[in-house]
């Protein structure tokens, strides 16, 4: 078992009545029972009060896929509790995205573990061979395995991309996003034991021009009402290539194409890979009906290149964040109740690093006073902080790099390593951290000016982990 590495400082008194105004917001918030990518909010609003310390859960990708269980402690800690097989395949270390036969963050994704609103529940994804596990959570977070069922879609190659999922408990509905379609949404009742049973409906990120994109992540709406799709690529990498020196392709040809470029500049004849970048339709967002099946897509602007990952406020449940991989930035939005979404300015980080950022991954304290954004072309996270007016930096970056071992690479050609999916506390104590290609968990401690200290950090499989969520 890996066990805690470091210990914390003690706290300050600004720290503590900090938290304590965030048990009274987890307490006070309205939930409507939705998980989409970020249990923890339902978790918190479920609770009356949060005790410190409390479960983490995270998938190791491996080709026998597993979800690792710690417990975080009242100082930050982190302690493997026990490994529970999936029953699913994970892609290992390779990345069907890109092709690579090693490089982190395999789906380009998020939200591929999940837990119910009522802690009962918590499914995962099996990207490589297409399937969804679920598990039964006791009072002390063990898991125990329920079901496991194929998504429907058929894996083609050498590995599945089943990796985002939201759940819908009032219609027992668990929608499941894969990488590649065209059936990237597939659906999947849950009955109340937690066993699993697939549908045959299907639903595509595509639209009649761009038939091969590559989404990233499914978000219910608080209400329920509507999934929203972010994307990344309208052709994967997989298929335009890579240059002889290994970075990827990601202008291909187009008649009549110009375009600004990634690095600054203006390129004829060519178009990007990256979506929204510059057509408006980088958001994909679907009504849900009445029986949990989805409407007919409409296509939205996203404002800026590659809308990656999309984040509610815990109090504002019209209002969201979204991180943008190509835009190297973030934008806050609301959606109203027919399901148009508007969106503000974009407010961008430090770019010096190269460009894009590759800012994908987002956590929400749940004051709803500041943003956490990995970088995963920057090894680093960037805090923003959430006003009144909007989005404006906080600290960027937020934390030091960590370093990899040298062998991947961002889309800007920079040694990276591989920050994905992290996750903050319900006390907002803590930020939880990947680091793929440092086969690192790490764990900060999150202070008021959006700073964050290092505290502890955990061994996990290298390359292949992806998916946090606890309580």
């Amino acid at each position: 078992m890996s066990k805690e590495t470091k210990e914390m400082h003690p706290e300050g008194r600004e720290v503590v009545d900090r938290r304590a105004f965030l048990k009274m917001v987890a307490g006070a918030a309205a939930g409507a029972g939705i998980v989409a990518g970020m249990p923890e909010i339902a978790a918190a609003q479920t609770s009356k009060s949060q005790p410190r310390g409390g479960q983490l859960y995270i998938q190791t990708n491996e080709i026998r896929n597993a979800i690792v269980h710690y417990r975080w402690s009242k100082s930050g800690t982190l302690t493997e509790v026990e490994r529970v097989l999936t029953g699913g395949a994970g892609s290992g270390t390779f990345k069907p995205i890109s092709g690579q036969e090693s490089a982190p963050n395999a789906f380009e994704g998020a939200g591929s573990v999940i837990l119910s609103p009522d802690r009962g529940f918590l499914f995962t994804t099996n990207g490589g061979d297409n399937s969804v596990s679920s598990f039964s959570v006791d009072k002390n977070g063990r898991l125990t395995l329920v079901s496991v069922k194929p998504t429907g879609n058929t894996v083609e190659g050498k590995s599945g991309t089943a990796k985002s999922l939201a759940y819908l408990p009032s219609k027992g509905m668990l929608f499941v996003l894969h990488s590649f379609g065209p059936d990237h949404v597939r659906l999947m009742s849950v009955d109340d034991e937690g066993n699993l049973t697939a549908h045959p409906q299907r639903y595509t990120a595509n639209t009649k021009d761009k038939t091969d994109r590559v989404p990233t992540m499914g978000v219910l709406s608080p209400d329920g009402k509507f999934l929203i799709v972010g994307t990344t690529f309208d052709r994967p990498i997989a298929r335009t290539g890579l240059y002889p020196d290994g970075s990827p392709i990601l202008w291909v040809p187009q008649p009549g194409g110009t375009f600004s470029s990634l690095t600054g500049g203006i390129v004829s004849g060519y178009t990007v890979i990256a979506s929204n970048a510059p057509d408006p339709d980088g958001l994909v967002v679907f009504p849900v009906r009445d029986d949990g099946t989805l409407g007919a897509a409409s296509f939205q602007n996203g404002k800026a290149g590659s809308p990656f990952y999309i984040a509610f406020l815990h109090g504002r449940p019209d209002t969201f964040v979204i991180g943008y991989a190509v835009g190297d930035g973030c934008t806050m939005g609301t959606i109203d109740r027919d399901g148009n979404l508007s969106i503000g300015p974009l407010v961008k980080i430090d770019t010096s690093p190269g460009l894009p950022s590759e800012l994908c991954w987002l956590a929400v304290s749940p004051d709803d006073q500041l943003v956490y954004a990995a970088n995963f072309g920057y090894s680093y996270v960037s805090a923003l902080r959430i006003t009144g007016k909007g989005l404006e930096i906080a600290k960027d970056p937020a934390c030091p790099k960590v370093p990899g071992d040298g062998t991947a690479r961002g889309l800007n050609t920079t040694v990276t390593s591989g920050p994905s999916d992290n996750w903050i506390t319900p006390d907002g104590a803590y930020l939880y951290q990947i680091y793929g290609n440092a086969a690192k968990l790490v764990g900060y401690g999150a202070r008021p000016d959006g700073s964050l200290e290092e505290i502890t950090s955990v061994t996990i499989p290298y390359n292949s982990p992806q998916g946090l969520a606890g309580f």
